[in-house]
Order: C-alpha cells, then sequence, then structure tokens
C-alpha cells in the first residue's frame, strides 16, 4: 500500500491510483496516474473513482497540473469531482491555486468543460514537445475510436511511455524506444480481436516491449475477465524483461 509522502526532493516516481479498463471494479478505479518530480505532481488521466483512491496517498491540493489522453469517461469521469472539490477547498481552506488541465482540442465541448473556478483548460499540440513542470512530454495519436494520444515524458534523465488507449501500431515501436519504463494498456488476451475496439493484446504489447527494448513493462488498462496472470505470462513469450500487473498503490521510482 501506498503511503502519505511528504513532498520533497526525490527522482522519478510514477504512482498507480487506478487501473481498470471501460469502468472501474468493486472498490477500484479506472485510468489514473500520479507522477511525480521533487516537489511537482502530475496527474494523469482521472478516471471514474479516481479521486476517492487518491485521496487515501495523497491532498487534492497538491495537484500541480493533469494531463489527460483522451475524454472518455473511464480517462476524465473524476474531473468533474475534482473540479468542486478544489472549489470546496477554497472555502475550506482557502486554497485558490488553479490547476492548468492539458488535453487536445479535437473536441471542443470536452475540452471546454475543462474550463472551471479553480481549473484552466490548456490545449496541447501534440506535434510539438509539452513542457509541464520538470517534465518534457512527446505525443504519438493511437489508434482509438476517439481522438487519443499517447505520451512520452521524460525528466530529462529517465522516460515512462504511457500508451493510453490504441490498437496496435507499428509506430510504438520507434515511441517506445529505450524508455525506461512502458505503461501499456493491455485489454485483451493473445489471440482475441483487440484492434476492432482499438485495444491491444497481452501478445502486441510484449512485442513492442522488446522491439523497443524498454526497461520494464506494466501492463494496465486490465480487462473484467479472464485471469490476469496470464497476460503476464502471454506478454513474456515475446519480451524476457521484468513484467508487473498494474494495481493500486503501485509505485515505481528511479532511485
Amino acid at each position: 500500500m501506498l503511503q502519505h509522502c511528504v513532498r520533497g526532493g526525490f527522482k522519478l516516481k510514477l504512482t498507480i491510483v487506478g487501473y481498470w479498463g471501460g469502468y472501474p471494479a468493486v472498490d477500484k478505479a479506472s485510468s489514473m496516474y500520479v507522477l511525480e518530480k521533487d516537489d511537482f505532481m502530475l496527474v494523469i488521466d482521472v478516471g471514474s473513482g479516481g479521486l476517492t483512491k487518491f485521496q487515501k496517498y495523497k491532498s487534492i491540493t497538491d495537484i500541480d497540473a493533469v494531463l489527460l489522453s483522451h475524454y472518455h469517461a473511464d480517462h476524465t469521469a473524476d474531473i468533474g469531482v475534482l473540479q468542486h472539490a478544489l472549489l470546496a477547498q477554497s472555502y475550506i481552506i482557502g486554497n485558490n491555486k488553479v490547476i492548468p488541465i492539458y488535453g487536445h482540442d479535437e473536441d471542443e465541448k470536452q475540452f471546454n468543460r475543462l474550463n472551471h473556478d479553480y481549473t484552466e483548460a490548456v490545449a496541447y499540440n501534440p506535434n510539438n514537445v509539452l513542457k509541464i513542470g520538470p517534465f518534457f512530454v512527446r505525443f504519438l495519436r493511437t489508434k482509438h475510436s476517439v481522438p487519443c494520444y499517447g505520451m512520452r515524458i521524460t525528466d530529462g534523465t529517465n522516460t515512462i511511455v504511457y500508451t493510453a488507449d490504441s490498437a496496435y501500431q507499428e509506430e510504438w515501436n520507434r515511441f517506445c524506444q529505450n524508455a525506461d519504463l512502458l505503461l501499456a494498456e493491455c485489454n485483451f488476451y493473445a489471440g482475441q480481436d483487440a484492434a476492432s475496439s482499438g485495444h491491444m493484446t497481452s501478445i502486441e504489447v510484449g512485442s513492442i516491449a522488446k522491439k523497443a527494448s524498454v526497461g520494464e513493462l506494466i501492463l494496465t488498462h486490465l480487462p473484467h475477465f479472464g485471469d490476469h496472470k496470464n497476460l503476464i505470462k502471454e506478454a513474456a513469450k515475446m519480451y524476457q524483461g521484468k513484467i508487473s500487473l498494474a494495481h493500486e498503490g503501485m509505485v515505481w521510482k528511479k532511485v
């Protein structure tokens, strides 16, 4: 289990808050990840159930920025909850910090909803490198049912790639090259038709990890069926490095 952390100087650290695909399992959350470096906290996606889990370990007012891959509910459902929580905190403790929420503006209606009393919608250009605090972010458009962007995030020393939601595409092999960590969606098992719903299988994710020579692979956006341990076994047929299943409270960091 995660521990409440005192903010202060440390190297790149990723905490997994939610990891279920589509909708959260009982007492769990869908996609939500926390990336920290020194005194800066970046939240990546804010899926259903994410904020209640987040508060077990972190303070809402510690969030410095939010970055969204796309606008499906399992990645953004708790944005409204976050906005109202920040409004409430302005009355309770006098917190007046406005948090930027970075998202693409290809869906104007959804993008505009990111604006609120204490949140500001900021459009990213997926063709450019985005700087957020100590992080530099490059984007890759994924193969999904709506505009969605995977992310290659670096602090200048260490690199994490987050696939967000995507069917397999050859571009991943180059985009993920030599990343320290590949945080990859794995919504289907080997031999299943993942592409038609814009997702990937364990074999496809393992293939990317191998071809890109990543340092470590974490499987996330997990399915609501089958034995998840088989996802690791299947991915391991392609990739011989360390493979883990995402779970609540999981921490990955460089020491």
